[in-house]
């Protein structure tokens, strides 16, 4: 059986708690590595998957982007100030790709050359800064933060228990770079209110066509995000009848990958 009879051709992998989304051709694009080796059996019976049906492997998440980049184009890009080799060597080591092991080892070691590791083509090393947000791609996600902002409200009347009316939430609206919110929320994301931005400019307008939190989180949460800060904001009016007080919110989440 052909392995494209027992994957499909677009593959979703969880590798240390980080999603990508690649093709099988790139995933089987170095002829007996691990990966080779797990995507080319007739049967996926062998391969862990998460909750949510992705092949799992419990491996480094932030440093296999690198891997997934050497997988497609037999290139190593690492950013300008890359103090992570050592450890992108040993993933390369259990990923079973040795030339890309050999080059990170040339890395290491201080006054390599290109001549030294193998790639001539470049002046200096075989090491390519990448400009953030250059290359965009699920298996590359650029670092950056988003804001989640919402207002609530809730009345509370004379007996508490039985005249709470809780949270209801209006609106929850988004603040970052387009390209980062596109790409976490993409078709729940209501951008009418600020229309045709380009991908590198920031916005604070944006906003979700749903009013649950728990949804936007678990986007957040699926695209590698954490939450670094938050605040809130309250006040309290008189509604009617007096003795009832509503209580409005602004309230703001922010995460960071």
């Amino acid at each position: 059986m052909a392995h494209g009879d027992a994957f499909p051709e677009v593959v979703e992998l969880n590798v240390g708690g980080q999603v990508y989304v690649t093709r099988l051709e790139t995933l089987t694009a170095v002829s007996d590595s691990l990966l080779w080796a797990k995507f080319t059996n007739s049967s996926s019976e062998g391969l862990q998957r998460d909750n949510n049906g992705r092949f799992f492997f419990d491996r480094d998440g932030f440093l296999f982007r690198f891997i997934l980049d050497y997988l497609r184009d037999s290139q190593l890009y690492l950013p300008e100030s890359f103090k992570e080799k050592k450890r992108l060597q040993r993933e390369a080591d259990y990923f079973r790709l040795p030339e890309l092991s050999r080059r990170l080892a040339g890395l290491s070691e201080p006054g390599s050359s290109a001549e030294d590791s193998g790639e001539q083509e470049e002046p200096e090393s075989p090491v390519s800064s990448s400009v953030a947000g250059a290359r965009s791609s699920p298996a590359g996600p650029d670092a950056g933060y988003i804001t989640v902002g919402y207002r609530g409200s809730y009345t509370i009347g004379r007996d508490v228990q039985a005249d709470a009316k809780f949270r209801r939430v209006a609106r929850i609206t988004v603040c970052s770079k387009i390209s980062l919110a596109k790409e976490v929320f993409g078709d729940t994301l209501n951008e009418s209110r600020d229309p045709d931005r380009p991908p590198d400019k920031y916005t604070s307008r944006y906003y979700l066509k749903y009013n649950f939190l728990e949804q936007a989180f678990d986007r957040l949460a699926e695209a590698g995000f954490h939450m670094v800060a938050c605040n809130s904001t309250g006040t309290c009016s008189i509604n009617d009848p007096p003795e009832d007080k509503l209580w409005t919110s602004y309230t703001e989440y922010v995460f960071c990958r």
